[in-house]
């Protein structure tokens, strides 16, 4: 009888972090190399990779944000949206190499450990982990609104507990000549930022294969659905993301044959997934019986077969909203 949807604008996302965190970390970035090389600490090269990664995420984040800005347009009718979900993918692959690399390369020190330089070791560690510390206050606000932002955080996370690690390493080193420490951090850290980066793969991955996002239940939505008063039954029932907080569903409901004001019935849906689920992108198609779609699933309500065990036809006052 009726297709109706509804958009929440999202508030827009503060770059402002960002870029002070950008600044900070390129700025050690250099001086954690320079030291890295000076003090021939793995453990100090490998918060350097770690903080190029850092760089690299904030730099990538802070372009998914500028370009899922631009509007709808006849090409992209969902907008530049789902590129921050990309800039996390790849932020989670690029960390993912850079542990490998280190794990790697701690087991070949681990055969020949190398002096260690570790006053200088220590010096530049404690600086890293004051620049750590000041950019994850600052991506903590957005950290669970955007993958993009949470992909950032986390190398930053990463980064703060290489340099406690780094530190704790250089005072081992200076006071008992164990150069092997250096190492040995170097595979703690390595070993410690994998699951994670896999945790930030796998949520990426879901958003990209448009799965039901994290945290919400398909069963639960339906059951809230069918609830509803007037709703009879329900299918083609479809919930993904777009990108991080924007959520997205769309579905038919067959309504019960005493519903006198179908748009009011179609109102009552929308504001209830909105309310209940924060999905404020919905799409909803209201039937008087079950179309074609129907066929091909099994409908979440009563049976709505006729005599004959034939689903009768349907009619639509209008298509729904085009995606």
């Amino acid at each position: 009888m009726g297709a109706g949807h509804s958009h929440a604008a999202q508030p827009g996302q503060n770059e402002r972090p960002l870029w002070i965190a950008l600044i900070l970390t390129t700025a050690f970035l250099i001086a954690e190399v320079i030291g890295g090389i000076l003090t021939n600490s793995l453990a100090l090269i490998s918060d350097a990779a770690h903080m190029f990664t850092d760089t690299a995420a904030l730099a990538i984040s802070l372009a998914a944000i500028r370009i899922g800005k631009r509007p709808a347009d006849s090409e992209r009718t969902f907008g530049y949206y789902r590129f921050e979900i990309l800039a996390a993918a790849f932020n989670a692959i690029l960390l993912f190499l850079v542990a490998v690399y280190i794990l790697y390369e701690a087991y070949e020190r681990l055969r020949t450990p190398p002096e260690i330089q570790s006053g200088t070791m220590l010096v530049v560690a404690a600086f890293g982990l004051v620049v750590n510390l000041v950019s994850m206050r600052l991506l903590s606000s957005g950290k669970d609104s955007s993958l993009n932002v949470k992909g950032a955080y986390l190398e930053v996370w990463s980064d703060m507990l290489g340099s406690i690690g780094v530190i704790a390493g250089a005072l081992i080193i200076r006071y008992t000549g164990w150069s092997w420490v250096d190492s040995l951090i170097a595979v703690g850290i390595g070993l410690w930022v994998l699951p994670r980066t896999w945790t930030l793969l796998k949520a990426s991955m879901n958003v990209l294969l448009e799965g039901v996002p994290e945290g919400l239940g398909i069963v639960q939505v339906k059951d809230a659905i069918l609830r509803v008063s007037g709703v009879e039954s329900l299918h083609d029932l479809h919930v993904w993301s777009i990108t991080s907080g924007k959520a997205s569903l769309t579905v038919h409901i067959v309504h019960r044959q005493d519903v006198t004001d179908p748009q009011a019935l179609l109102a009552n849906i929308r504001r209830m997934v909105a309310t209940e689920f924060d999905i404020h992108h919905s799409t909803v198609q209201i039937e008087t019986t079950p179309c074609e779609q129907a066929v091909e699933e099994h409908s979440f309500g009563p049976a709505t077969e006729n005599a004959h065990g034939e689903h009768a036809g349907h009619e639509h006052a209008q298509e729904g909203e085009s995606r």
